[in-house]
C-alpha cells in the first residue's frame, strides 16, 4: 500500500503480567487468534463464500452466517480477519480463504451507492488484500468503491451522507460518527490514483464532523442531521447509543480511530488534537478492566453490558496514536492499549465454548440486537491492534 503507516516505536516499554514482555503477549494472543480462525474454518467446511461470519449468541457455539448482499456492512470483517491471520501466520489455507471471501464482495463496485458502509466492506477486504498482495484487480476494485462512496456526498453539508434510507426518519442529511473510519478508503484512492479529490472529500467530511459532531468535553454525537438543501446544523442525535447526549462507546471508539487514521495521512494537527481529545474522555471514564459498558451514561451501570468491541477499535487506534504523541502522553496511550488488550485477553476470550477471538460485545442496544454477544468487528480490530503491537515492538 502507498505511503504505508510506518510505525513510531514509543521509547516507554511496559510489560504485561503473566508474560515475559509485551512482543511475547502479542505473539501469544495472536497464535492464539489463529486457532480460533483455522477452527471457524474448519466448522464452516465445505466454505461458501456468500455467507458471512456474522456472530454468535451467548448460548450458541458456531458463527451464524448471514448471505452477502448490499444489506449488510459487516461482511469485510471476515475476510479482514482471515488477510490479518494470513500476515501473522503465511500459512497458504488463510490466504485461499481470505481471497474467496474477499472476491465475492466485487460486485459492490458496480452498484450506486447505497449505504456509506461501502468502505468498511471493502477496505478490510480488498484493501488489506492489496496491501499483501499487490493484486492489481483489488486496486482496480477499491478505486471504483472510492468512486461510489463520493456519490453520497453533498457540498452544501460538506459530509457523506450515511443512511440515505432514513433521511426521511432523520427529517434530514444524516452522518454518523462510523462513517468517519470509510474515509480511510477515500484517502488511500487518492494516493493510489493520483487524484486529489477523494481526499478533498475526505478532509471537508472530517473537517464538519469536527465541528458540529463533538461536544465541548470531546464525547461525540452518535449523529448529526443537516439541512440538505442549505447545509445548516440542525441537532445532534443517537440511533445506537442510550440518549442523545450520552456517550455510546462504539461510536466514540470510531471518532478515536478515524481522527487518528486522518493524521496518518494528512499530518493536520488538528485531528491528532481531536484524537486526543476523543480519547482522554473516553480513558477517563473507563471501568477498572478498560473494557467500557456499552454507553457511558446508561444508568445500570455497573449492570449494563459490555462491549468488547469498542474496547477493541480503541486499543487499534491508541496503538497507532501513541507514535504520533511524544513523552508520556504518547506512552500512556500505549499503556492503556496495552492494558485493553490485556484485559480482552484475560476476560473476554471465546475460548473453547467458540471460535470467535472474543464475547460480551454490544451490537444495537435500543434495538435488542446483539447483546453480550461474539461481534465478527470486535475479532478484526482485536487482531488488528495485535499486529500493530507486534509490528511496533519490532521495529
Amino acid at each position: 500500500m502507498k505511503n504505508a503507516f510506518k510505525w513510531v516505536v514509543a521509547s516507554l516499554c511496559i510489560g504485561f503480567a503473566g508474560c515475559s514482555s509485551p512482543s511475547s503477549f502479542s505473539e501469544q494472543a495472536l497464535d492464539y487468534c489463529a486457532a480460533q480462525t483455522e477452527r471457524a474454518l474448519e466448522e464452516l467446511q465445505p466454505l461458501d463464500y456468500m455467507l458471512s461470519p456474522r456472530n454468535i449468541a451467548p448460548d450458541e457455539h458456531q458463527w451464524s452466517l448471514r448471505p452477502v448482499s448490499k444489506e449488510l456492512w459487516t461482511e469485510g470483517f471476515w475476510p479482514g480477519i482471515l488477510w490479518y491471520t494470513y500476515e501473522h501466520t503465511g500459512d497458504e489455507q488463510f490466504r485461499q480463504a481470505a481471497e474467496g471471501y474477499t472476491e465475492v464482495l466485487g460486485f459492490l463496485k458496480d452498484m450506486p451507492a447505497y449505504d456509506h458502509d461501502l468502505g468498511f466492506i471493502i477496505f478490510n477486504s480488498y484493501g488489506n488484500g492489496y496491501r499483501l498482495t499487490q493484486n492489481p484487480q483489488y486496486k482496480e476494485v477499491i478505486l471504483a468503491i472510492a468512486d461510489r462512496i463520493i456519490e453520497l456526498f453533498n457540498p452544501q453539508v460538506g459530509t457523506l451522507l450515511s443512511w440515505p434510507r432514513e433521511v426521511e426518519n432523520f427529517g434530514g442529511h444524516n452522518t454518523i460518527m462510523d462513517n468517519m473510519i470509510n474515509l480511510e478508503t477515500l484517502f488511500w484512492a487518492s494516493e493510489a490514483s493520483g487524484n486529489p479529490r477523494y481526499a478533498e472529500i475526505a478532509r471537508m467530511h472530517a473537517d464538519t464532523t469536527m465541528e458540529y459532531h463533538f461536544r465541548p468535553d470531546g464525547s461525540s454525537y452518535h449523529v448529526a442531521v443537516y439541512n440538505a438543501e442549505t447545509g445548516a446544523f440542525m441537532r445532534g442525535c443517537t440511533h445506537q447509543g442510550y440518549a442523545d447526549d450520552s456517550m455510546w462507546a462504539r461510536g466514540q471508539a470510531w471518532a478515536i480511530y478515524g481522527y487518528t487514521m486522518c493524521y496518518r495521512f494528512t499530518k493536520d494537527e488538528r485531528y491528532r488534537e481531536m484524537a486526543c481529545k476523543a480519547a482522554d474522555i473516553y480513558l477517563k471514564q473507563l471501568p477498572e478492566d478498560l473494557v467500557p459498558y456499552w454507553d457511558f451514561n446508561d444508568p445500570k451501570i455497573p449492570a449494563a453490558p459490555r462491549d468488547a468491541s469498542a474496547a477493541a477499535v480503541v486499543a487499534s487506534a491508541l496503538i497507532e496514536l501513541s507514535g504520533y504523541v511524544d513523552g508520556e502522553q504518547g506512552a500512556a496511550y500505549l499503556k492503556s492499549a496495552e492494558q485493553m488488550l490485556q484485559s480482552l485477553d484475560a476476560s473476554y476470550r471465546g475460548g473453547d465454548a467458540c471460535p470467535a477471538f472474543l464475547i460480551h460485545s454490544t451490537g444495537h442496544h435500543p434495538a435488542g440486537s446483539e447483546i453480550d454477544y461474539a461481534i465478527v468487528y470486535a475479532d478484526y480490530y482485536y487482531i488488528e491492534a495485535l499486529l500493530r503491537l507486534k509490528q511496533l515492538r519490532q521495529a
